[in-house]
């Protein structure tokens, strides 16, 4: 676990998801990987041709532009594939609870974070998948507000998402939270954390949710 410019009054705290909320790679692995299936499906394509496309898109990519990831969202973009697409593709191709089941330890952690902070989060799947994720792992009670990818139609990181994840926490407390009340925590650097830091949020690099257990905040 790595943490980055953590504010000094914390109000909310903005989960990734996916590789943060649990820690499974083959559902990890699934998720992208039976997209990509599928895209080699609709294009005529082999799956291992499908995924050496993907492959060497993401590592011209990450030359052009400083090293960084790019999500596979935006990656699909550069394919003829809408975020549209993406979001109906991700609603059906794989389902979180044949992967996943409830996490005691987790659910501990966050009733005690709970008890101090505002908590949402922020995910490239869509709301639903996202919520049924949350179901398998018995924390969906923690997060009434889920920003997804469906939700302003665009992938992370994304300025625009981190400011709709603010302002629904704004409505459910009644006051101003500022960037600098803010802790966006997740397992990418790139995607989860990089624009965060540089709004003034607080940012927390985890490798699992075993990072997450008893964390202090």
């Amino acid at each position: 676990m790595e943490k980055f410019n953590m504010p000094k009054e914390p109000k909310l705290l903005i989960f990734d998801i996916d590789s943060t909320l649990y820690t499974c790679p083959a559902y990890a692995h699934e998720q992208i990987d039976s997209q990509v299936r599928h895209y080699a499906e609709l294009n005529g394509m082999t799956a291992e041709e499908a995924r050496k496309k993907v492959a060497d898109f993401r590592k011209k990519w990450a030359a052009e532009h400083g090293g960084k990831k790019i999500s596979l969202g935006n990656l699909f973009t550069h394919f003829g594939v809408s975020i549209e697409t993406s979001i109906e593709w991700r609603k059906t191709l794989f389902e979180p609870a044949d992967y996943l089941k409830k996490d005691e330890r987790l659910i501990e952690t966050l009733e005690k974070l709970k008890s101090r902070f505002l908590m949402t989060c922020v995910t490239n799947n869509p709301v639903e998948p996202a919520r049924k994720t949350l179901d398998a792992l018995g924390t969906s009670e923690f997060f009434k507000t889920i920003i997804g990818l469906d939700t302003c139609m665009i992938s992370k990181p994304s300025k625009t998402i981190l400011d709709r994840a603010i302002a629904e926490a704004e409505k459910d407390c009644g006051s101003k939270i500022g960037y600098e009340n803010c802790v966006s925590i997740g397992d990418r650097f790139d995607i989860d954390l990089d624009l965060a830091i540089k709004l003034g949020m607080g940012g927390i690099l985890v490798n699992g949710v075993e990072d997450l257990y008893g964390i202090e905040i």
